[in-house]
């Protein structure tokens, strides 16, 4: 995957906050089928990522007007904090300013700049409490089939 696409792209993407919660589960399966049942959100389908073996490791669901992702605890393996419940998804305009502006002020990098399956270019700090946030910027429009299984 190339850094930039050359054609212009929504960031973020249609259909995306600025800013989403990502909440971890053990069994992310069942964490949806509860949260549906009990709260009403829908799971947004399209999107779920799922071992070969079928168990579901990440998806997103819709909260009224809102977006959540949900994922196993260990989906950044490089994070020193694998385990963490929750962590903030945040797009920026600029994600390779945004990376070097953190870093100089003293942010540790967990997971250094990356493109991902999905079109987004992230990387994930620490903050000094040591809560994890991953940075943004949606780069290339994806087709949904491509990704599911990353």
């Amino acid at each position: 995957m190339g850094l930039m696409s050359l054609e212009r792209v929504a960031n973020p993407p249609v259909g995306m906050p600025r800013v989403l919660a990502h909440l971890a589960y053990e069994d992310v399966g069942s964490a949806v089928d509860w949260l549906c049942r009990a709260f009403g959100f829908r799971e947004r389908v399209f999107v779920r990522h799922a071992r070969a073996d079928g168990r579901l490791t990440r998806t997103q669901m819709d909260v009224f007007d809102s977006v959540i992702t949900l994922g196993e605890p260990s989906v950044h393996a490089g994070s020193p904090r694998q385990g963490v419940s929750s962590m903030l998804y945040v797009y920026v305009d600029d994600v390779e300013a945004h990376c070097a502006h953190a870093r100089a002020a003293g942010a540790i990098i967990v997971v250094a700049l990356e493109d991902r399956p999905w079109g987004d270019r992230t990387y994930q700090a620490a903050d000094p409490e040591g809560h994890q946030w991953t940075f943004a910027q949606h780069v290339r429009d994806v087709e949904l089939d491509d990704h599911l299984h990353a």
